[in-house]
């Protein structure tokens, strides 16, 4: 079992990407950290396997964490989670050992992908054997468990945006009851048409839950809240 800490600025950014992880066999959240310096305090102070980690952090970078934990021999591994993509910020993840690099928005299946490729890293690594020299095989082996999957389900690609994303989930989890596409315009300063492709998505890769609202006449109204977390 794979022990994650999720680091997010987002609480509910944060709660759904846990919730993600905590589907995907062999891997288990042991905690979620909003700033760099709490999630370094967790790192500290626990094992950790590895940081579901984004770059737009209120302290501190992503980077900046993983460059401070590496100066420190931390060992963690680092998946980044983030709508950050700029060359120089990929570049940096490079070279501070970032495994796997996932752009949001992003489907379960997307995530779970790259899961699936870190445990079968692990995989090869073990096998390697403590001790003993890996052949060519070997080496090919466990460098192909770090190469990036195809993904499975992109999220369309005009417009699309992944600050949008999280403002639409910042709206929805701090209102007090589902909200129609035209109350999440209003309230993320979007067009409706925007406000309901986002939400449509979001609601298909489990990040929201659909509701109808059925008046007097005419079609039932769509209304979207968070998913509730199922967590062990």
């Amino acid at each position: 079992m794979m022990d994650v800490l999720v680091v997010d600025d987002d609480f509910h950014v944060a709660e759904i990407n846990a919730a993600y992880v905590d589907k995907t066999a062999g891997f288990h959240v042991v905690g979620t950290a909003h700033t760099a310096l709490h999630a370094m305090r967790m790192l500290e102070s626990r094992h950790v396997d590895l940081l579901l980690l984004d770059h737009y952090l209120p302290d501190r970078s992503g980077l900046d964490l993983v460059r401070r934990m590496r100066q420190k021999g931390m060992r963690s591994d680092v998946i980044m989670v983030t709508a950050a993509q700029d060359v120089e910020v990929v570049e940096a993840a490079l070279r501070y050992g970032v495994l796997h690099y996932l752009v949001k928005p992003f489907t379960l299946d997307g995530l779970r992908s790259r899961l699936n490729s870190y445990t079968e890293l692990r995989r090869s690594l073990r096998d390697a054997g403590a001790g003993t020299i890996p052949g060519q095989q070997q080496i090919d082996r466990i460098f192909g468990a770090v190469r990036t999957p195809a993904t499975t389900a992109a999220p369309p690609a005009k417009g699309w945006s992944g600050p949008t994303v999280d403002l639409i989930c910042r709206v929805i989890a701090a209102a007090e009851h589902p909200l129609s596409a035209q109350d999440v315009a209003a309230r993320a300063g979007i067009s409706r048409s925007t406000a309901q492709r986002y939400l449509r998505h979001l609601q298909e890769n489990g990040s929201l839950q659909l509701s109808l609202r059925y008046g007097d006449a005419g079609r039932p109204e769509h209304r979207y809240a968070r998913t509730e977390s199922r967590r062990p």
